[in-house]
């Protein structure tokens, strides 16, 4: 037999419980050499808890971990990487003031005691980062580096330890759709040398693509394991969610309205280039494009987070004045930003002041603050919503990402915003939380109120536009109808064109 056919890791009956929690019931997972094996289900359905079992970071109450058949004890981070496990969590762990060859070797920096081979160092780095395909010096301060870029250096990272296992969360979710195909093509060629790949991911298109054995975890078990044959997407979700979903993509297309907000000619200092764009009452207006295209600076620009340094933006037919995002808020408009763990939430804050923290006006009495109003209204949108009833008064760093997400829009919603920017709102969520937000998407637009969306999930963002703006190098090169669009348009395959708003 193939030595690639054989078990490289092992968990047998794994539990896992804080507290009255059972996060893991006797959960048994298997990862083979030459595989790659995807790991799936929705927030809170007990992979998280799994994978850090796995590489150390937590300790099971009961059930076994075999590395190539012999039982191992895998009791910290240190000894899982001693024993050939390497993990890319979805939240960086990155230096922010090192350079990316620093990262690439915190821990096992190389030189002499007492000094560091600098020269090996970044020798180093750069053959990982040339192996990875990934553009980024190895001189570059962390800090200044965008989002995707991080999680490009965080995956470099991980593949430098030479790992018989790479465990990878949500390795694509700051990632446009050439970088995803990159890595992707990685992964592929990692795996046909003998590497035990571990995926975890919400884009279930992706995974179907990609693994080729997949397991489904709901409410702290594993609830099915798919082959190469039965990769079949909507039985999956119906095994992730209990229930079948008839209609993944919520779309309701409407005739759009008036004009609600409009981009004259606008640039920035950040990189947009004399845009125009026209936002329609009860209109989905998608931003396309491949990352580093600018969608993220015209939304800033748009909510006054980056000055115009000329043209102008009109909401309701009136020139207004952004001078700051509190003005765009007082204005109607709202982002929801693509990052919502530095951007978007306040960990010291539980979820009740994470939803009135952007209308403050209407609980503020003078002197006092109307908590009771406060209460209510955080009430009201949680149930909406459905967040789990914990988030109220429950720090908002112990919950799932998918209720993270909601409580920002359920912010949003309780503003009473006419224009709504959702910059990636799926991004990292589970598909049931994907479907609530699309319905919610949906009844926006039925009111009559705009949404600019941007995603680089392409199948997402055709199916919830009504138009799509095509985005290259912080200029709008094409508007048109979204079923006119394909996905080589948004990748910037289509000739340039001339945008009409």
């Amino acid at each position: 037999m193939d030595a690639r056919d054989g078990i490289a890791w092992e968990l047998r009956g794994i539990r896992k419980t804080f507290g009255p929690i059972v996060a893991n019931d006797n959960v048994s997972l298997v990862l083979r050499h030459g595989q790659i094996h995807g790991l799936v289900g929705e927030n809170g359905s007990g992979k998280s808890t799994l994978i850090k079992t796995l590489c150390g970071a937590h300790r099971p109450d009961s059930g076994a971990i075999l590395r190539e058949g012999v039982p191992v004890h895998v009791d910290n981070p240190f000894i899982a990487r001693s024993l050939g496990i390497a993990t890319v969590f979805q939240e960086f762990s990155l230096v922010p003031h090192l350079t990316v060859a620093e990262n690439i070797h915190l821990g096992r920096w190389p030189g002499p005691f007492f000094s560091l081979g600098w020269r090996s160092m970044r020798d180093a780095a750069t053959r990982v980062l040339d192996s990875l395909n990934i553009a980024i010096s190895p001189d570059a301060v962390v800090r200044d580096l965008s989002a995707a870029e991080q999680q490009l250096v965080e995956i470099a990272k991980a593949m430098a330890t030479n790992a018989n296992v790479i465990i990878l969360d949500e390795p694509t979710t700051a990632l446009g759709a050439r970088e995803a195909d990159h890595l992707h093509g990685l992964l592929k060629r990692m795996r046909d040398a003998g590497t035990a790949i571990l995926y975890i991911s919400h884009r279930l298109d992706e995974v179907v693509r990609l693994v080729d054995v997949v397991t489904v975890m709901r409410n702290g078990r594993v609830v099915g394991v798919a082959g190469e044959t039965s990769l079949d997407l909507s039985a999956i979700i119906t095994l992730m969610i209990g229930r079948e979903v008839h209609e993944h993509y919520l779309k309701t297309h409407t005739e759009p309205g008036e004009a609600l907000l409009e981009a004259r000619d606008i640039a920035t200092d950040r990189g947009v280039r004399g845009v125009s764009l026209t936002l329609r009452r009860g209109e989905v207006l998608g931003l396309g494009g491949v990352l580093g295209s600018g969608r993220t600076e015209i939304a800033r620009a748009l909510f006054g987070a980056d000055p115009l340094t000329r043209g102008e933006i009109l909401l309701r037919g009136k020139p207004i004045h952004l001078r700051s995002p509190g003005d765009a808020i007082a204005a109607g408009i709202a982002l929801l930003t693509e990052n919502r763990k530095t951007d978007g939430l306040f960990f010291n804050f539980n979820g009740t002041e994470n939803i009135s923290v952007a209308n403050f006006k209407d609980i503020d009495r003078g002197f006092w603050l109307d908590l009771r109003r406060e209460r209510a209204a955080s009430r009201e949108f949680i149930g909406k919503l459905q967040v789990t009833p914990e988030a109220e008064a429950q720090l908002v760093d112990r919950l799932s990402g998918g209720n993270q997400q909601k409580l920002l829009v359920a912010r949003w919603l309780y503003t009473g915003a006419d224009v709504f920017i959702f910059d990636e709102p799926t991004q990292g969520i589970d598909v049931g939380t994907k479907v609530a937000i699309y319905r919610l998407i949906d009844e926006i637009t039925a009111a009559g109120n705009g949404v600019l969306l941007i995603s680089s999930e392409d199948r997402e963002l055709l199916a919830m536009s009504d138009r799509v703006a095509v985005v290259r190098r912080g200029q709008i090169v094409r508007i048109a109808k979204a079923s006119e669009l394909s996905k080589a348009d948004l990748l910037g395959n289509a000739e340039l064109g001339t945008a009409a708003a």
